[in-house]
This record gives structure tokens, sequence and C-alpha cells, in this order.
């Protein structure tokens, strides 16, 4: 077993018994006789376990020697697995021992197996503690990155700051919340400011893109498996929903749940418990749900593709994310936040945008949302070769293109009027009827498009 070991004691008989014994057990065993030394060697290096003598001036068997060392070396590695030895049976002693932190106490002269069981059972208990800390800073890591890369969502436009004011409301409270939008839009970082508001914001935030998973793997992502449950399943597996226990449960792309699997998750927001495949033992769980879609969940249960009892279940509070193209005064603000983070991320400082581009900008129906706007803008910076960006370093097609119309109010009033007289054979009494207009404003119309 895998190890790094240091022995503490002043007894040179005890050191080699006990290097002898451990070190076809261990991967590293060191022995130190010398406890003066022993501040240097836990800075110079870290052991997984350290074996501490309590005794070390003669005649004395208070112990004082070993709870001062074992107190010095916590200060430096609060994470250490620390066994204190003694000569001495004290049950108070021990009891003193463990309580200001070691982790476990072994009697002179020791049973060989039990001790190797026990050093056994505290290395993997130190092995937790490390991979414990690992991924605790992990995650606090991941926190800072998605904080860092996800800061901006809320804008200046209308549309947004009444979603803000929703979300707000909402966040402190466990409520259902149904976010719908376009692809790109930040359905995702909504749910991510209504968990950091939320009473749960101290626990997990699970997300689950159910767009990318495979049917065959939906029922095993979300409710988990036991070993041997199918043929692939060589171990337990949590599921996503028993992972969100205590914190908040996003499921992207709800409208892509299977209705088998739809009927499994209304149950589970009813009974608020979980049952692996393969198992027959539920699971108590409990979360805030907060999914997303976008598509029209409504008409997804009209035709019979969604469960009309879950969607009321998961649409307690509807939260609906504006197109970018619907807030063009925020187009400016996001465009100039990742102008400067991708200037940062590739060396550029200083990048500007001028006027020119910024109306190129607005002028485009960004399909893609927010999501398109920021691999837009990073193209641009990569492509840029002077200090400000020009409509040529942005990789846009502003021509129409074939299901994607303008929207600009005059383009749509020329193109209604150019059809309305393509289904009439030009006859203007019919047309002007049916655009529900008079004969003179459609002179006027027609004059100011140049369809006379």
């Amino acid at each position: 077993m895998q190890g790094k070991i240091l022995i503490v004691d002043d007894d040179r008989e005890v050191l080699e018994s006990l290097e002898l014994l451990l070190k076809y057990e261990f991967g590293e065993v060191h022995t130190l006789s010398n406890p003066v030394l022993l501040p240097g060697r836990i800075k110079a290096g870290s052991y997984d376990l350290i074996l501490l003598d309590m005794n070390f001036s003669a005649g004395v068997n208070t112990g004082n020697e070993g709870l001062f060392l074992l107190r010095e070396i916590l200060k430096d590695d609060p994470e250490a697995i620390v066994i204190m030895i003694t000569a001495y049976g004290d049950a108070e002693l021990a009891v003193r021992a463990i309580k200001q932190g070691a982790t476990d106490f072994i009697q002179k002269p020791w049973n060989a197996d039990k001790l190797i069981a026990g050093l056994k059972t505290a290395l993997r208990l130190r092995q937790s503690r490390i991979k414990l800390k690992n991924l605790e800073r992990d995650n606090q890591s991941l926190k800072e990155d998605l904080e860092k890369l996800h800061p901006v969502f809320i804008g200046e436009s209308p549309p947004m700051q009444d979603v803000v004011r929703l979300i707000r409301k909402v966040a402190p409270t466990d409520a259902n919340v149904l976010i719908t939008g376009e692809n790109g839009t930040g359905k995702e970082l909504v749910a991510r400011m209504l968990h950091r508001e939320s009473a749960r914001s101290g626990e997990v935030f699970v997300s689950v893109d159910l767009g990318s998973l495979s049917p065959t793997l939906f029922e095993s992502e979300l409710f988990g498996h036991v070993k041997g449950a199918f043929t692939d399943a060589r171990t337990d597996r949590t599921g996503r929903i028993e992972s969100a226990t205590g914190g908040t449960l996003f499921l992207d792309e709800i409208g892509n749940l299977p209705l088998s699997l739809q009927s499994k998750l209304l149950a589970v927001l009813q009974q608020r418990e979980i049952t692996p495949i393969g198992s027959n033992r539920a699971i108590a769980v409990d979360f805030r749900l907060v999914t997303a879609t976008n598509k029209d969940p409504f008409q997804l249960a009209g035709e019979q593709l969604f469960r009309e009892d879950l969607l009321y279940r998961i649409n307690t509070v509807r939260i609906d994310l504006p197109p970018l193209r619907e807030r063009e005064d925020d187009l400016i603000i996001l465009t100039e936040y990742f102008l400067e983070r991708f200037a940062r991320k590739y060396d550029k400082p200083g990048l500007k945008i001028g006027q020119a581009t910024l109306d190129l900008l607005k002028k485009h129906q960004w399909p893609g949302n927010i999501r398109e706007l920021q691999h837009a803008v990073e193209h641009a910076v990569i492509m840029c070769e002077k200090d400000i960006l020009s409509t040529g370093d942005f990789n846009l097609r502003l021509d129409k293109s074939p299901g994607k119309p303008s929207l600009n109010l005059e383009e749509v009033e020329k193109r209604t009027i150019e059809e309305a007289l393509r289904k009439h054979h030009g006859k203007l009494v019919e047309t002007y009827k049916e655009l529900g207009v008079s004969r003179t404003t459609l002179y006027h119309k027609m004059k100011k498009y140049g369809l006379q």
C-alpha cells in the first residue's frame, strides 16, 4: 500500500522494529529519534502518517512532550494523521491526545497485525481528506471561474430589468422555476443567479443538459444505478438528482425529457425520493428545481409530447428571456465586456471598437443571441491587426438569408405591401383593403418605397 510514514521515538529499538515491520506494507518509512528536528522535517516534506511517541525525557510519563509536538504538527498540516505511541495505558491521556487532534492511540507493546490494519485504515482516511480538500479547492476554483466567465447577464434594457426584478423576487423562495427563451439567451446564467440569491447558495448547483444525453443514459444520469443493474454497471453511481440534495437542480432543455421519464420526474417532485436503477431502496432528496427550454412548453403539451401535470409542477414561476435583437441597449454593453475579456485573454490591451463596426453589429439579427455575440467578438479580437476592431474582423453575414428576414419596421412594411400587391396582381383597391389602410396611405407608402 502506498503512503509515506514518519516514526518519531527516542528509542532506537522501537524505530528499527517499526521500520522493519512497516517497510513491506507501505511505500516509504522514515524514522526520527530526535524530536527537536521534527518541525524541520514537517516543513521539508509532507507525511501521510506520523507515529509519535508521547514521552521523550527519562522518567517522564505525562505525555506533555508528545501533546506539544502534536500541536506543532497540526499547525503546519491541519490534515495530518498523527497516531500517538506510549508505553503507558493511560485512558485519560489517550482522550486528551484525540481531543487535541490525534487520529488514534496505540500502546507498547503492540500487536503487529492490528497495528498494520489500523495504519492502513488511517492512511485511507488521509487519502480521503486530501481528496475532499482537492474537491473543495476545485469547486471553489470552478465557482470563481464561472463568476469570471458569466458576470454579465444583467442589462440596462427594460426587458432585462423586468427579468432581474422577477429573479430577485422569486430567488429567496423554494418555488420551481421554468426559464424559457431562444438558444444563447443566458438561461443557465439565470438559473445560477437564482441559486446564488437563494437560501441554498452555500450548497451545490447541479446542471444537467438533457439535450446532450442519449436516450439510454437519461435514467442512469438522473436517478443513478447500483452495481450490476445492467451490463456496464460495474460500480454504484449516484444520480444527478441525489447529488443536488441540499442545493439546486437545473435541468436544461427539459423539453427533451422522454415521456417515460417525465412520469418518474413527476413522482420525484411529489414524493421527494428517488430509487436508483437496480435498487429497491428509496432515497430521500431535497432540492430546488429550475428547468429551462427553448421550446414552447404549452405547445409541447398540446402535441402530447409533454405531460400537463408535470408542466404545471415545474412552472410555478416562469421567466421568459428576450432575444438579443430585442435588447439593442444591451448590445453595446455586452460587446464592450467581451472585448475587454478577450483582449486580456489574447494579450491585446487597449483594443477599441469603432462606431461603424458598432452600427454593423446593431444591424445583425443575432440568431445565436449572446453566445453568438461572444464568439463573434472573440473571432474579431483574434483577427484584428490594429488597435481598433474593424467590420472586416467580424465573421458576420449581413445579407438577409432565407428564413431570417429583417425585423426592421420599414423593411417589414415594404415587404408586406409588396406581398399584398403580388397577391392582388397590382389591383390597388383590393390591396389597400387587404392591408387595412386608406387609398391615400397606400399611395404614399408605395411612393416612399419606390413601388409605383
